[in-house]
């Protein structure tokens, strides 16, 4: 079933690239870069614990594409990878990795917008912190999520109209093994989830019609998950109305109501009262069990805030009101000196499901975006950063992929990102804090209820030019989870690769080593070093 779902990801990304070739329209500069290639590398690991050094081939295929054309927008890079390991105490793994956007332009104000993601995360905060996702799965999980939806925005005239909606689907594989202490509380695994969000919002800005501008929107959000039959449903309508004092800051406020409803199921129990489990780990299903609510709101939220834009290319709001029965602050800030040059910062607040959360990153991170040679990091789960500055800086996923929850929570934090592009040189730096606190039904065998976790992120990347043919990029990175349900886990690690190119066919060299350590338990490290070989067509 894995080989199964991994070719038809890279279907699915691959077949958007002909199509987006084909466009023939005028008027517009065309880009159409298609790379298409396979590669075959040799690893070695050393792990602390157990003092070997496991050696693995790995056979890929993939392709990375930009096509850019006056009604298409497509951004790939998506790879299948096969592992291949001598070690008995190991089996083979199939790994597919990709990030994907397209934009189809069907008329003026109307697109057609698709993407999604492959990767492998961590799923129990708990649990063993791996950081290069290769052969090792402790704790690991594939994962797989795909969007699609029409957008709407029209701005000729005094009163502009915009709308949205995004159908997304999410599959999670169970994890590995945990690493948890025998004994510890049983966590859900995240199974799959069908997600519909529609948007819609209608008004004017200062000066069309008032000196005032005036908005009013409304969204609805329906989740579906595939453990313990749970539900998310939520809906809201609000206005808002921004004055401004100079022309450069205004002030701004809104009011809405909002009705959240999230439950699900409970467990089946054994006849000691333990939840029962699938072949898979998760939690079967009571069919008899009437739906248990988890989290509910139902009420007026309002929030008022100041919206400063000295210029262009420089913008910050910020925002605090009553919402969710406490105090709550959001914001945002950008600054894009140059084209080269970009930082972006972002204070959010939403009660969300992990499905959610994680559609609400991807359209974070930036359309165009970095795509690197690293052999031990081939995933997208960290900070992904643009090709250029401005507007297309970059985001992190640590926040969503801090932990894979079936439940519903408030995630809170902060997240940033700063990059700069100078000719074949790039510096990236991202780096946040998230929080979350899980609502689940009191049901028998459930531990999550009203548990807080949280992660501390960083990362610096850096990639340059060496050469006409060469090229090095590295990474430095550190996490720091705490459940609330054991002790904090640290893990910080860095890589190195070069590159040599000689015409279509190139070859890297990565290495890196990564340690994390939990109060309690053995601190473990390992040391990795790979060299490959990429033919492209």
């Amino acid at each position: 079933m894995m080989r199964i779902t991994g070719a038809a990801a890279i279907a699915a990304l691959l077949a958007a690239t002909p199509a987006a070739a084909q466009d023939r329209d005028s008027g517009k500069k065309r880009r159409v870069d298609i790379a298409p290639y396979i590669e075959l590398s040799q690893m070695a690991v050393w792990d602390s614990l157990s003092d070997d050094v496991l050696t693995y081939t790995s056979a890929a295929a993939g392709v990375d594409a930009a096509v850019n054309t006056q009604r298409v927008t497509v951004n790939i890079a998506a790879r299948y990878e096969h592992q291949f390991t001598y070690d008995s105490r190991q089996s083979d793994a199939d790994v597919v990795t990709g990030l994907a956007n397209a934009q189809l332009r069907v008329a003026r104000g109307l697109s057609i917008d698709a993407g999604g993601i492959a990767t492998r995360t961590r799923n129990d905060i708990r649990g063993a912190a791996p950081a290069f996702f290769t052969n090792d799965r402790s704790n690991v999980s594939n994962l797989y999520s795909g969007y699609a939806g029409p957008t709407l925005a029209t701005g000729r005239g005094p009163v502009f109209l915009n709308a949205g909606y995004r159908f997304a689907y999410t599959k999670v594989t169970e994890p590995g093994p945990t690493g948890i202490a025998p004994g510890s509380p049983r966590l859900d695994y995240f199974n799959t989830s069908k997600l519909h969000m529609a948007t819609v919002s209608t008004g004017f800005k200062s000066g069309a019609i008032a000196p005032f501008g005036m908005t009013l929107s409304g969204g609805w959000t329906r989740e579906d998950q595939g453990q313990l039959a749970g539900r998310f449903e939520g809906l809201y309508g609000r206005g808002d109305i921004v004055l401004p004092l100079t022309a450069t800051v205004a002030v701004e406020g809104g009011v809405g109501y909002e009705k959240i409803t999230s439950n699900a199921r409970d467990p089946l129990l054994d006849t000691g009262g333990n939840p029962v489990l699938d072949r898979n780990g998760r939690f079967v299903t009571d069919p008899a069990s009437p739906r248990r609510i988890a989290y509910r709101t139902d009420g007026i939220y309002w929030d008022a805030g100041v919206l400063w834009r000295p210029s262009l290319r420089t913008s910050l709001e910020a925002r605090v009101g009553r919402r969710y029965g406490t105090w709550s602050y959001t914001g945002t800030f950008s600054y894009a000196p140059t084209r080269s040059v970009g930082v972006q910062l972002a204070v959010y607040d939403q009660v969300e499901t992990f499905g959610g959360q994680l559609q609400r990153g991807l359209r974070s991170l930036p359309k165009e975006f970095t795509q690197t040679r690293d052999l031990l990091t081939q995933q997208f789960s960290g900070c992904t950063f643009g090709t250029t500055g401005g507007g297309a800086t970059g985001a992190c996923l640590n926040s969503v992929f801090q932990s894979v929850s079936n439940a519903t929570y408030r995630s809170r934090g902060i997240d940033g990102a700063v990059s700069l592009t100078r000719g074949g040189t790039q510096l990236g730096f991202g780096a946040g804090y998230a929080n979350r606190k899980f609502y689940a039904p009191q049901s028998p065998g459930i531990a999550i209820y009203g548990v807080t976790d949280e992660s501390y992120y960083a990362q610096l990347f850096y990639s340059t030019q060496l050469g006409p043919r060469t090229s090095f990029s590295g990474d430095v990175f550190a996490n720091y989870y705490n459940s609330g349900l054991a002790p904090g886990i640290l893990s910080v690690g860095a890589t190195g690769s070069i590159s040599q190119s000689f015409g279509r066919l190139g070859t890297t060299l990565s290495v890196g080593a990564y340690t994390f350590s939990q109060d309690g338990q053995q601190d473990q490290t390992q040391a990795q070093a790979t060299v490959g070989a990429r033919y492209q067509f």
